[in-house]
């Protein structure tokens, strides 16, 4: 099979699968926070937001230095996997270990610090999948993660439907996460038993050289958290008028940020299968194979982005209201605010996987910790002020920030500029798309959504944004 072939294969099976388990996934969102409610949802997003910053810190760079080092010539796969699982797996048990201990200090009621506890494990066997996904995209076998996510999600969906009829409360919920989670974790290592085989290894030799390799990523992966999740963790800590309780604020937002969480899978899932090609075309010195890549990714990408921005200005409310339900209506206008740093998100995640195939990490770190740092005094001025809206537009400015920090690393050093032709027939059919959204404003969401789509995709193929080539030889493929 075809390089590009294995790609569209991937591709389409990739967004068949990611769009049933946003469907499941969303269906669970949609169950939970019915159930919960402002506050209990509020509840619900502290203790997953507490978790990020121990999980994503036990990633320590390991996630994307796997493919770039299983994708290097020669190399003894079975043994860096190993050490790489090894290694992982010590990570997690650490700092997740430490989690459930940090939060008895912060002013949290007694439900949030066992949910942290409880919720632990899940975050466990999502830090054990990375690492199998790194093997997956590498093998350009993305298929098989699929199956897996499908599968989890089905686990979630049903869970938490469960809990909902018996009435088992929050934490429940988080005891059907767990279950989930290791489903996943389940299928992808037993999927992974016919490309590798990977078992506990502790050569130091080998864990030095992954230190080498990793460190400058787990410094960015850090300060990228920071900026990232620092909105909703002080969202519930900072004391500041509220009508509605300063928790129930936090559901709100996070009803808005778990739509824009299912949104955004999509650019990091593309870019993970694009990375190893990336890798592959820079290694052997094939720069205008690796400028070709990364031209028609960031063309793609910019396919999806820029209608979902447009689009979101005028369905935002419907959609939060059919996500969430009623209560979360205020959740609509942040979700307006917020699908801005999606769009950029997909943008700059190209650029963020492409510094990673020329290996110039340490060049962003730097900008990184500029952007944390200035991220957290606008966090720090601006929600007790504006509340989740001004965390919302600070999110913005660090997506801005980042997204133009590592286009222009790898302009420096690839000397790549992308083509803006291809992205101004976009934002035309997008224009067109947002006219027919004024004029159709009101009638009932689905067909909105429907006719929209329709809409934005023949206008694009009249702009010759999509031609009548690329849809022949996507199904020759």
């Amino acid at each position: 099979m075809r390089l590009s072939t294995k790609v569209a294969y991937n591709t389409i099976i990739q967004i068949i699968s990611k769009i049933i388990a946003t469907i499941l996934g969303l269906i669970a969102i949609a169950v939970m926070a019915r159930y919960l409610g402002r506050e209990g949802f509020g509840q619900y997003t502290t203790i997953v937001t507490f978790l990020s910053f121990f999980g994503i810190i036990a990633d320590l760079g390991l996630t994307l230095i796997t493919v770039q080092m299983i994708s290097q010539p020669n190399v003894d796969e079975n043994k860096i996997l190993s050490n790489l699982f090894s290694l992982r797996l010590i990570s997690a048990v650490v700092f997740l270990g430490i989690a459930p201990l940090m939060v008895i200090f912060f002013p949290y009621e007694p439900i949030i610090k066992l949910g942290v506890a409880i919720a632990s494990l899940s975050f466990f066997f999502i830090a054990l999948n990375q690492i199998l996904t790194g093997l997956f995209q590498k093998n350009l076998r993305m298929d098989k993660v699929s199956i897996a996510e499908v599968a989890s999600k089905i686990i979630l969906a049903a869970g938490v439907i469960l809990v909902y009829y018996l009435d088992l409360g929050l934490l429940n919920m988080l005891v059907a996460a767990v279950a989930a989670s290791a489903v996943n974790f389940l299928l992808h290592y037993l999927f992974s038993r016919r490309f590798a085989r990977i078992k506990l290894c502790f050569d130091f030799a080998v864990w030095r050289e992954i230190a080498k390799k990793s460190w400058p990523l787990a410094i960015t992966i850090i300060f990228n958290l920071i900026y990232l999740k620092t909105d909703t963790l002080l969202l519930s800590l900072i004391k500041r008028p509220s009508e509605i309780g300063i928790i129930a604020e936090v559901g709100i937002y996070g009803a808005a940020y778990r739509v824009i969480d299912v949104l955004i899978t999509m650019p990091f899932m593309f870019a993970g299968l694009i990375l190893p090609i990336l890798t592959a075309r820079w290694a052997k010195g094939e720069k205008q194979g690796f400028n070709n890549v990364l031209q028609k990714s960031f063309d793609m990408m910019a396919m999806f982005a820029i209608p979902l921005v447009v689009g979101a200005q005028f369905t935002a409310k419907d959609i939060m209201v059919l996500v969430a339900g009623p209560d979360f209506e205020p959740s609509g206008p942040i979700l307006q605010v917020l699908i801005a740093a999606a769009g950029i998100i997909f943008l700059g995640c190209m650029f963020a996987h492409a510094i990673i195939a020329l290996d110039k990490q340490k060049k962003i770190i730097g900008f990184y910790i500029f952007t944390a740092v200035t991220a957290v005094i606008g966090y720090l001025i601006l929600i007790p002020r504006y509340s989740y809206f001004g965390a919302a537009w600070v999110t913005i400015y660090s997506e801005i920030t980042i997204a133009l920090a590592s286009f222009y690393l790898v302009w420096k050093y690839s000397g790549f500029l992308p083509s803006l032709k291809p992205t101004a027939k976009i934002l035309g059919a997008s224009l067109v798309m947002a006219g027919l959204l004024y004029l159709i404003s009101g009638w009932n969401l689905f067909i909105v959504l429907a006719l929209a789509t329709a809409v934005y995709f023949i206008t694009l193929y009249l702009f010759k944004g999509i031609t009548k080539e690329d849809i022949t030889s996507l199904l020759n493929k």
